[in-house]
């Protein structure tokens, strides 16, 4: 007997019809937290007994043996990179505090017209140049010699 596309699709369709009921029922068979609601005590006997199983083939002392002997000596080479790490990331933040506060004191000086850093920084002896201490004065006038006055830095 010859079939027809019609029969051959709808026999198609049934198949498929009765494969995604087969594959609705396994799924609900196989879910786990559906299970455990239907069936709480025999869920929680079953734990109970694996828990029991596991704590008398002593698997968690092996595990902890293994652990220790793959992580030996792992503390020490860790310890030296994180303070390797925390000791750059401390010298970058405090280069940038330092950058900003220097950067605010002298908006301060500029708003309240005190002595302004000349050039790029420090002269050659590490001291700071000012307008005045190129005068032989200080900023306070009190004659005193800019590089005789300790930085406080």
């Amino acid at each position: 007997m010859a079939e027809t596309t019609d029969d051959v699709r709808r026999d198609i369709e049934v198949t498929r019809e009765r494969m995604t009921q087969t594959l609705a029922q396994l799924e609900n068979k196989l879910n786990l937290m559906q299970v455990v609601r239907d069936h709480p005590w025999p869920a929680i006997a079953l734990a109970v007994g694996a828990g029991v199983a596991l704590s008398g083939s002593s698997a968690d002392v092996k595990a902890a043996a293994a652990a220790t002997a793959a992580t030996k000596g792992s503390s020490r080479r860790i310890g030296n990179v994180l303070d390797e790490l925390v000791a750059n990331l401390m010298t970058g933040v405090h280069g940038a505090l330092q950058g900003r506060v220097e950067s605010l004191v002298g908006e301060i000086k500029d708003a309240i017209g005190a002595p302004t850093v000349r050039g790029a920084g420090a002269n050659g002896n590490g001291r700071v140049v000012t307008d005045a201490s190129r005068l032989g004065t200080t900023a306070d006038g009190l004659g005193t010699a800019a590089g005789n006055v300790p930085r406080a830095d």
